[in-house]
C-alpha cells in the first residue's frame, strides 16, 4: 500500500503496526480484532504471525519476541486480557529489548460478548512499576 488508502480501524492497526517495524504478531480469535491479524497476514508476510491457542500464549509470543528484540504485538478480545494477565502483568519487571503493543478490542455495545467490561485500568495497570 502507497499512498493514501481507506482503511478500518483493524487495518489501521495492522498498517501501523507494520510502518513501525513490527516483527511479530500474535493474536487469538476474537471479534472485534480478528480483522488486525488477517490484515497483516494479508498484506504483510514479511511479519511473522500466527493464532495461538490461547490468549495468555498470544501475550507470551508477542512478550518472547519483544524479550529477544523484535517488536512484537498481541491481540485480542477484552475478555482475554483477564486470562492473558499473569505474563502481562509480571512483564514489566523484566527489561526488554523490543517494542510491545498489546491491542484488546473492546466490545461496549456486547455486539459480539456477554460482558462489557471496560479494558482501559487493565491497560494502564502495568505502568504503575515502571522506572
Amino acid at each position: 500500500m502507497e499512498g493514501k488508502a481507506l482503511l478500518s480501524g483493524n487495518q489501521a492497526v495492522a498498517r501501523g503496526f507494520w510502518e513501525a517495524g513490527g516483527v511479530i504478531a500474535a493474536s487469538y480469535p476474537g471479534s472485534p480484532t480478528v480483522e488486525i491479524m488477517e490484515t497483516i497476514q494479508k498484506e504483510y508476510p514479511e511479519i511473522y504471525s500466527e493464532w495461538s491457542v490461547n490468549k495468555k500464549v498470544a501475550v507470551e509470543v508477542a512478550i518472547g519476541g519483544s524479550v529477544a528484540g523484535a517488536r512484537s504485538m498481541a491481540s485480542m478480545k477484552h475478555i482475554g486480557l483477564n486470562i492473558a494477565a499473569d505474563p502481562y502483568m509480571t512483564f514489566t519487571e523484566i527489561r526488554t529489548n523490543g517494542g510491545f503493543l498489546l491491542v484488546s478490542g473492546d466490545d461496549p455495545g456486547m455486539d459480539s460478548s456477554k460482558k462489557t467490561p471496560e479494558s482501559t485500568s487493565m491497560c494502564l495497570c502495568p505502568c504503575s512499576g515502571w522506572r
